[in-house]
């Protein structure tokens, strides 16, 4: 039950090398593909469900051994939160920062098309703030992923 085929520090090697392979990879994948969650949640969900899983586990499928990669990771996202919340630095490179992507009514086309954003979305978070586009002072896609409309006075 408690044995394991592999040192207690391979485990939690696996699960920081994962988390940070994944991390980048999620960030660099765009905000739009995250929607509500933070990058940082997102993983946290992914690899906990994974935790015992081969590619965690090293094919060790013991219950200490899930535990540890389990532990490792759920210690390397307070790690991050905690990161984030003390240091402004730490915080626009796990969480990201709002990107302006129009203004006075007007979408920037190339920095919509950078940020993957559909026309669609567009509307649709004009539509959410009872904005017309005219009447759009500043659009935001936010670290989160959300699209957020300031209207003019």
């Amino acid at each position: 039950m408690f044995e394991m085929d592999l040192a207690w520090w391979e485990f939690v090697v696996r699960g920081a090398v994962v988390y940070l392979a994944l991390l980048v990879m999620v960030r660099v994948s765009g905000r739009r593909t995250l929607g509500q969650f933070t990058p940082f949640d997102l993983l946290v969900v992914m690899l906990l469900s994974e935790a015992v899983s081969n590619s965690l586990s090293g094919g060790d499928d013991s219950l200490s051994g899930g535990l540890i990669v389990a532990g490792t990771l759920i210690c390397l996202n307070g790690l991050g939160a905690l990161l984030s919340a003390h240091s402004r630095r730490m915080s626009v490179i796990f969480d990201g920062t709002a990107v302006l992507i129009g203004r006075n009514g007007e979408f920037f086309d190339k920095v919509v098309k950078r940020c993957r954003i559909a026309k669609a979305d567009l509307e649709q978070a004009l539509r959410a703030a009872d904005c017309a586009r005219e009447d759009m002072a500043c659009a935001f896609l936010e670290a989160d992923g959300e699209i957020t409309i300031q209207k003019k006075k």
